[in-house]
């Protein structure tokens, strides 16, 4: 028999993940896995084109008809059973599941389908019928924030539906002292992340005992499941809410599922059967989540050392068209630790929420932490550039003294513990930062564009859920009673024969959580991890939560592991108390090893562990008169260090403070001006590492993010609220190719506010990297800021100069309405075997024009030369019916004409004309064309590419049929003038 004094300890070892072996094989029970009853409906939602409109009429006749539909709801149906949602800031803002009266963003759900499957319920969503009276829409956050811009809720009277101005210290003396300041304006852009699986939801009604039972990919946090209670107008009880044991990733965006979860309910609910709705990747980029933009101000007083003294923010943040809880967590997560990783005792804050007509903001990873941090460490940059120091320099001269700490930051966080200072200069010396500043200068020698940047910041880990009452005054926060604190829960089960199984009040979402659980209470137990079987599948009905419970802000290592330790040492005291008696030894010189269970300094001396355990279950008789029965625990974990927003509305954001130094070295291609990352060193204090495996895991995840976040990602928007950006050949996302292995470099000073002393590390990169990237392109240009995302087109205006019209190219304007979606413009030509006169002919017989026209179903004329049209279209993904007005203009008999006009359906609108121009030519006409249209709403979505390819193809499409119609074929002009013209 082993040892028992000689049991392994698992807590800090990197054990592989003991979930990999069911999602490597694909056996990974996701939502849409999980079997659902028999007689479950299937639901498609009809989304609005528009980014603001006001509804005039939905006819759902055509689609009722349709074989297997069972119902169509609209938002009179939601208004008739839900309430709209809660949101922290009192202002008449409803917002319900589906769109009531007024759409205000592209995407935003207009009625819902329930049929007997996918397919028919997509086929019948095409057919219900809204009318809009569009509205003009409130797009840039600035414009939008400006008087007179179009408002969202006239009510409120203003897009901007909340100020708050906070001062610590005495920002305004040491602004007033100092000798100089540094200012800079950032915008951060929309952006959000994409994971494999979307959003996934099946609901039931139970009539008998009034609950909803709902299965979704939800991951909290859970103060949302109140609102979702409240919205179905049931008590919390009544609102079951199960999790699946695996999601296909989530960083954040999932908390977003929650109003489909009241709107499937509603629909179980209307139509007596399980309802179930899968997303699709077109609905997830328009309408599930996003980053909120933000615009922000920053200001710094410096000393001529570099020392800053004081920081001004003013941010202006861009929550969409609904104000979704636990909205705006963004923008005061980082509240109490606003001056970073820097010893600044004077700050100054000015936070405004402003609403535009764009998807609602939510989680994303970094929750606010990507947009501070881009602001501040780009300022420090700054501020280096204009003293003429290195930005290194002024780095080491800000932060925080290692015995400082616990340090109180000016806005209130305390920090725990750390030694940043140590870990900067670790990953300087293990980075070789001296090496790549002589690559630097040699490859300038070489007149090359390459830059070296840095970034600093503090990683907060365990959100103390009292930050979101900071942005109610002192006043309101008291008639509210106070907010402070999170708890965490995990219960530990011991069965007859000694198996031991968990459950936890987390989501796991891909992070080994699972392991990591195991191994904590395999080192209390004496087990070893393949002895613990942890399910986390969640049920609100059965398991132990609180609002806080969720995978989010880094909340597992600082709150549910501690959680999970508390309900291992309770068994452990039980299961110690009990053996003691047996093995006639005091509890406290009692030990756990190897499965066995024995006494201090006498391993022979010995009961197994499954021994004890069955004493529990078989024998309770025979316990202590005062123990309590079973041998089920939960532990509870709720830190002291987390209090309520002060009177000085000072608030201690989260529980723990992790460290992060990162630079890199980046050149910049001057034939292409894409940033190649050289080298990337990123330094991490995050206490103890519970599984290094999994931690470095966690780092390369969340610097993919911040490298797709810095170079490649952004939700784009026309000026009419389009959504421009909905596939991924806009949406660009990095793949392992373009994301290098950054070198990852650790330093080691535990938390003293955890028992185990682990802090967050899931969000650091993701926050530092896009300030690092930007601070690296800024040094290699010389230039003095630049907003992410670093694309090439961006850069090139650095690198190239101004964009000049290619020679030649037609100058002359397409006379079409313009809208102000995503543009498409291009020219070309073809030589057409028939007379300018016999082509003009064509193009002005009614029939033969409709012939012409690519999907024309009908051609109907309304008055001279003019047209209404029914077309069947389609782009990659999206097809659909539209009405069209088609007219003739600008008519030079036999040689120039104007063909214009205008689509509107239930996937988006379109504006544009084609100028045709006919000269006389040897073996016929050459027919020289330049198009330009707006496309708007649900096919602006699918992305330039896709649509500027689709373009050249109908406007080829148009020209082949006119050919066909004059009974001859073309003539070919080179291919790349005949299939691409010169459109752009």
């Amino acid at each position: 028999m082993n040892e028992p004094s000689q049991s392994p300890t698992f807590v800090g070892q990197p054990v592989e993940r003991i979930e990999d072996a069911a999602l490597l094989a694909g056996r990974g029970r996701y939502a849409d896995d999980y079997p659902v009853a028999v007689g479950t409906l299937h639901a498609a939602i009809v989304r609005s084109p528009h980014a603001h409109a006001e509804i005039t009429s939905i006819d759902t006749a055509d689609a009722l008809a349709q074989p297997g539909v069972a119902a169509v709801l609209t938002g009179e149906d939601i208004k008739a059973l839900s309430d709209p949602f809660l949101v922290v800031v009192k202002q008449p803002m409803d917002g319900w599941s589906l769109a009531v009266d007024r759409v205000r963003f592209v995407g935003e759900p207009v009625a819902l389908v329930v049929a007997s499957d996918r397919y028919k319920a997509e086929d019948a969503a095409a057919l219900v019928h809204v009318d809009y009276r569009p509205l003009k829409a409130a797009v840039d956050a600035l414009e939008a924030a400006a008087e007179g811009a179009p408002l969202l809720y006239e009510k409120i009277g203003s897009n901007v539906v909340s100020t708050r101005e906070f001062v610590y210290g005495d920002p305004d003396k040491a602004f007033a002292e100092a000798h100089r300041t540094v200012s800079l304006t950032v915008n951060y852009p929309r952006n959000s992340l994409t994971p494999i699986e979307a959003y996934v939801v099946v609901a039931e009604y139970r009539p008998d005992d009034d609950v909803y039972d709902v299965l979704a990919n939800f991951q909290g946090p859970y103060t949302t499941h109140p609102v979702m209670a409240r919205a179905l107008r049931v008590p919390g009880s009544r609102m079951r809410l199960r999790t699946p044991a695996d999601s296909g990733g989530s960083f954040g965006v999932k908390q977003g599922v929650f109003p489909y979860v009241v709107l499937m309910a509603v629909a179980a609910r209307k139509v007596g059967r399980p309802v179930k709705w899968v997303e699709d990747r077109l609905e997830h980029l328009t309408a599930a989540n996003s980053a909120p933009n933000r615009v922000i101000a920053v200001e710094a007083a410096v000393e001529s050392d570099g020392r800053v003294t004081a920081l001004r923010f003013d941010q202006l943040d861009d929550y969409g068209a609904y104000l979704r809880p636990p909205m705006p967590g963004p923008l005061y997560r980082m509240h109490g630790a606003m001056s970073g990783a820097y010893d600044i005792a004077n700050l100054a804050i000015v936070n405004r929420l402003v609403m535009t007509n764009k998807t609602p903001a939510g989680l994303v990873r970094g929750f606010g932490g990507p947009q501070m941090y881009f602001a501040l460490e780009r300022l420090m940059h700054r501020i280096a550039v204009e003293l003429d120091r290195d930005p290194l320099e002024i780095i080491r001269r800000n932060l925080i003294k290692a015995d400082a700490f616990p340090y109180k930051a000016a806005a209130g966080g305390l920090y725990d513990f750390g030694n940043d200072k140590a870990t900067t200069e670790k990953a300087v010396r293990e980075g070789a930062l001296a090496e790549l500043k002589k690559r630097r200068d040699e490859a300038r020698a070489q007149g090359r564009l390459y830059g070296i940047g840095y970034a600093a910041i503090v990683e907060p880990g365990m959100s103390n859920l009292g930050y979101l009452a900071t942005i109610l005054s002192a006043d309101e926060r008291r008639r509210a009673g106070p907010k402070d604190g999170a708890v965490s829960m995990v219960t530990i089960n011991v069965d007859p024969l000694g198996a031991v199984s968990l459950t936890a009040d987390t989501m796991p979402q891909g992070q080994g959580h699972a392991t990591v659980l195991a191994q904590i209470v395999a080192d209390e137990l004496g087990l070893t991890p393949g002895d613990i079987l942890a399910n986390l599948e969640h049920d609100t009905q059965k398991d132990p939560w609180s609002i806080a419970a969720g995978t989010y802000s880094c909340r597992f290592s600082p709150g549910t592991a501690v959680a999970a330790q508390i309900a291992a040492k309770k068994i452990r005291d039980k299961m110690a108390l009990i053996a003691a008696a047996s093995l006639n030894v005091r509890p406290d010189k009692i030990e756990f090893g190897n499965g066995m269970i024995f006494a201090h300094g006498n391993p022979d001396n010995a009961l197994k562990f499954s021994r004890v355990a069955g004493t529990v279950h078989w024998s309770p008789g025979s316990l202590p008169a005062d123990m309590e029965h079973g041998l089920r625990e939960t532990g509870t974990w709720s830190p002291p260090q987390f209090e309520a927003t002060s009177e000085a509305d000072e608030i201690n954001t989260s529980l723990t403070y992790g460290f992060v130094f990162d630079f890199c070295g980046i050149e910049i291609d001057r034939e292409t001006a894409k940033v190649r990352i050289d080298r990337y060193v990123t330094g991490h204090d995050a206490g103890t590492l519970l599984n290094p495996l999994i931690a470095e895991g966690q780092i390369l995840g969340s610097f993919s993010q911040g490298v797709g976040a810095a170079l490649y990602e952004e939700f784009v928007y026309g000026e009419d609220g389009s959504f421009l950006t909905g596939t991924f050949a806009d949406y660009l996302v990095p793949s392992a190719m373009e994301v290098p292995e950054p070198l990852i470099v650790h330093t080691y000073t535990p938390s003293p506010f955890t028992p185990l002393g682990a802090k967050g590390i899931a969000e650091g990169c993701c926050m530092s990297a896009p300030a690092c990237l930007a601070n690296a392109v800024c040094d290699a240009l010389g230039i003095e800021h630049i907003d992410v995302p670093l694309t090439p087109a961006k850069l090139g205006v650095f690198v190239f100069g101004e964009e000049r019209a290619p020679p030649g190219a037609s100058q002359a304007p397409v006379p079409a309405p313009r809208a102000s979606g995503h543009a498409l413009t291009g020219q070309g030509e073809m030589l057409v075997p028939a007379s300018p006169e016999d082509v003009w002919k064509t193009l002005l017989d009614e029939q033969k024009l409709a012939a012409v026209i690519p999907g024309c179903r009908s051609l109907d004329r309304v008055g001279e030369n003019s047209y209404r049209a029914e077309l069947t279209m389609g782009v990659g993904p999206v097809r659909g019916r539209f009405k069209a007005v088609v007219e003739l203009s600008e008519l030079d008999p036999p040689r120039k004409l104007t063909l214009s006009g205008s689509l509107d359906g239930p996937l988006g609108a379109s504006r544009g004309g084609v100028r045709v121009a006919l000269e006389p030519a040897d073996g016929g006409t050459l027919l020289r064309y330049d198009y330009g249209a707006e496309i708007s709403g649900k096919v602006a979505a699918v992305g330039g590419r896709m649509l500027d390819g689709a373009a050249r193809i109908l406007v080829r499409q148009f020209l082949d049929r006119l050919v066909a119609e004059l009974g001859g074929g073309a003539k070919r002009r080179p291919w790349w003038r005949r299939v691409f013209g010169t459109g752009s």
